[in-house]
């Protein structure tokens, strides 16, 4: 069996973060998503084809041609039309079966493990990963023969879903999916889409679902506070591991890793788990909260508190500033006594604005998305739900709400 890992999409529903760097390489737990992902695939197979396409240069930078002991090679998509489309790249390159993941979810080692024990067993050319979920209908819903485990459905985003079971975007297939694909027309949305060759297989009887244990997790990153549950949950898991220097009168609880290099100042209270990046220097007298990830090369500073929040490399939160539930991308700047509200008066579920529609988030503490290389003035406030794009300068005393633009 032979691996493909897609990551070729831009992902615009987690704009403005995806605005400067593939979906895929977005991080949590100190990681790209696609490192994660890679680091699981590595432990099953030689190698690994990554199909690539916006921003590719990055991804091909990260990792080059090898990732611990997989080889990888890398397919280019020229043009993003859709699933299916990044699929049939592998056509001259693949002669039997295969596993296809898509590279913007977060799943456990023994998903992929049973997925593939799963598709052995039953001796099967075709199978797709499947999942339970409360709210089915914004993902492709899946009906299954509960004796055989034969699909016998697939029906896209339903309004009245008949099941709670979805794709979950990893699949096996048979090199015989090529030549349905080759004969696939456009969806409505001008894609190839992979559940069209489904339909086909599901009519031939030719395909089969696997579900994911309640024991094993699943997460799929599709709006940019997904992000932080996917931190939260891998999180969870973090060995402490502090490979830095901590000075006297630092108070530390519950688990943490501390990246080579990074400096932990006097006075700093910090509770995990927690993850901290290469080279940072955090405090003196900082305040650090569960569920927290920094990257390399931060500046967290002198009287700041940070809460659940994603901060990504080379970005500064120097002093007396307050952080809560947010992502903030690389080379940011927070002006001193900066800070991000990330809860309603009214406990309501904070609304967010993406790509000029407004979206309930579903939760109840959620503050600002920010994006690369942006600079706030000193007595800076961010209200819950703000996004912020890339490149935008907050003048001192602003009060900053909805959707900043550069």
């Amino acid at each position: 069996m032979e691996c493909v890992l897609l990551s070729g999409g831009e992902g615009k529903r987690m704009r403005p973060l995806t605005l400067t760097k593939p979906k895929p390489m977005l991080p949590v737990a100190g990681k790209p998503i696609l490192e994660r992902n890679l680091e699981i695939l590595a432990k099953f197979f030689k190698k690994v084809y990554v199909v690539v396409g916006y921003k590719k240069e990055i991804v091909m930078q990260h990792f080059g041609n090898k990732f611990n002991a997989a080889e990888i090679e890398y397919i280019e998509q020229k043009e993003q039309l859709g699933t299916a489309n990044a699929i049939l790249t592998l056509k001259e390159k693949i002669n039997n079966k295969f596993i296809v993941m898509n590279g913007d979810i977060v799943v456990s080692e023994n998903v992929i493990k049973n997925f593939i024990n799963f598709a052995n067993e039953n001796n099967t050319e075709n199978a797709m990963c499947l999942t339970n979920v409360e709210n089915p209908s914004d993902y492709g819903v899946v009906e299954i023969e509960n004796e055989s485990n034969r699909i016998v459905m697939i029906e896209e985003k339903p309004k009245n879903p008949k099941s709670n079971l979805i794709n979950a975007g990893i699949y096996i297939f048979n090199n015989k999916i090529f030549h349905l694909i080759d004969n696939l027309r456009k969806s409505e949305r001008a894609e190839y889409e992979i559940t069209d060759a489904i339909k086909i297989l599901i009519k031939n009887k030719e395909i089969y679902g696997y579900v994911i244990d309640n024991n094993e997790f699943w997460i799929d990153v599709g709006k940019p506070w997904d992000l932080l549950t996917a931190n939260e949950i891998l999180l969870k898991n973090i060995k402490s591991e502090i490979c830095g220097n901590v000075e006297e009168r630092v108070t530390i609880k519950n688990n943490i890793f501390v990246g080579e290099g990074t400096e932990i100042l006097s006075g700093c209270y910090i509770i995990g788990p927690c993850y901290i990046g290469k080279n940072c220097k955090i405090g003196p007298n900082t305040f650090i909260r569960p569920y927290t990830s920094v990257g390399d090369n931060c500046h967290i500073g002198n009287a700041v508190e940070i809460k659940g929040a994603i901060i990504m490399s080379n970005t500064n939160v120097p002093h007396l500033s307050y952080v809560g539930d947010s992502i903030i991308g690389e080379h940011c700047n927070l002006g001193a006594g900066t800070n991000i509200a990330n809860l309603r008066h009214d406990k309501a579920s904070i609304k967010v604005k993406l790509n000029d529609k407004v979206i309930d988030s579903g939760r109840i503490k959620l503050g600002a998305i920010i994006g690369d290389d942006v600079k706030t003035g000193i007595n800076t406030t961010i209200l819950p739900g703000t996004v912020i794009y890339p490149n935008a300068r907050i003048n001192a005393g602003e009060i900053v709400k909805h959707e900043v633009k550069f």
